[in-house]
């Protein structure tokens, strides 16, 4: 999906990492809810509450997902699922842009 439609848009930015990740929270008329954001180079690690699947529109990065003993590589077209009350660890080679979707 290129497009959302129907939707609302949190206007304040969601701002992580001295503002190297950065997104937008998007909200659907069923309750569901999205991210759509960029990540410069660089290593982090995010926590998450409620499980999501996050797709990576354009870039490449790492990933270890929790469980797992090797990074895996992703790029544009990809994505990788992220179970609820779990940490993993990115490490962004080339500005990544990204759509992130949460399963409450």
């Amino acid at each position: 999906m290129d497009q959302f439609k129907n939707v609302s848009i949190v206007k304040k930015a969601n701002v992580y990492f001295e503002g190297k990740v950065t997104s937008r929270t998007v909200l659907f008329a069923d309750g569901t809810r999205k991210t759509l954001g960029v990540m410069l180079p660089g290593e982090y690690e995010f926590g998450t509450d409620a499980a999501e699947v996050m797709e990576i529109l354009a870039g490449e990065l790492e990933v270890l997902l929790p469980g797992e003993t090797s990074w895996k590589t992703y790029t544009g077209g990809d994505h990788f699922q992220v179970p609820a009350n779990s940490r993993f660890s990115l490490q962004v080679k080339i500005v990544a842009d990204y759509c992130c979707s949460y399963e409450e």
